[in-house]
């Protein structure tokens, strides 16, 4: 159980962390590095769901419909039709805790006293049965896609180029003396990177109207006049 009174505790003015096992750690330590760019994969998430979400409170209702006005196409998809793509990054936030606990209490092989919080074969699982259903219906690629498209689309491609970083991070850590980190955690990041590509093109595609559908690098486009 988590129980935060407190939030500044003044242990870390040395530049150092502790780990789940206790060890401390300098703040630029790798594994430090990795489940903290793990925590800002989430964070880039949470922005995206600010275009995926329908769950507008009372306070934003006149913030929605300055949206609506402003741009209907994108606030209508909001309301209901990134609905599952939605729910699919509100677990994939909770795995993320999953994995930041993982890689914050490494297996130094001794009885911890307690069943430490692991990444799971089935989590893999679950993203890939996600990224098979939402790229089922779109159109193969001919081209790579550009980082564009609607907001939720251009956010949900920021999520996966941090999530990317967090995965090098994590490899990098893995192959480093010392280290331990488990299969399924690497495992983890690689298929959220997809998801979260198809994500974009999904959310891309669901737009409607002239601008649906993904927008795809043109090679030397901009070579001419």
């Amino acid at each position: 159980m988590v129980v935060l009174n407190r939030i500044y505790t003044r242990t870390g003015d040395d530049g150092t962390t502790a780990l789940g096992t206790g060890e401390r750690r300098a703040k630029y330590d790798l594994r430090v590095d990795a489940y903290g760019t793990v925590d800002e994969t989430n964070a880039a998430i949470g922005m995206a769901r600010l275009h995926t979400g329908s769950n507008a409170g009372p306070t934003e209702d006149v913030i929605a419909k300055a949206a609506f006005a402003a741009n209907p196409i994108e606030t209508t998809l909001a309301q209901g039709v990134y609905a599952d793509i939605d729910a699919m990054l509100a677990r994939v936030q909770n795995d993320l805790f999953d994995l930041g606990a993982d890689l914050a209490t490494p297996d130094t092989g001794e009885d911890p006293g307690y069943e430490p919080l692991r990444i799971v074969a089935a989590q893999v699982d679950r993203l890939e049965r996600d990224i098979d259903t939402l790229n089922a219906p779109l159109k193969p690629l001919r081209s790579f896609v550009l980082p564009a498209g609607t907001a939720a689309a251009a956010h949900l491609h920021v999520a996966r180029t941090v999530c990317r970083r967090a995965e090098r991070m994590v490899v990098e850590l893995a192959q480093a003396p010392g280290e331990k980190v488990s299969p399924e955690a690497v495992k983890y990041l690689n298929r959220l990177s997809d998801l979260l590509f198809v994500m974009s093109r999904a959310a891309n595609a669901r737009a409607g109207g002239a601008t649906a559908g993904d927008v795809l690098w043109v090679p030397a486009a901009g070579r001419g006049d």
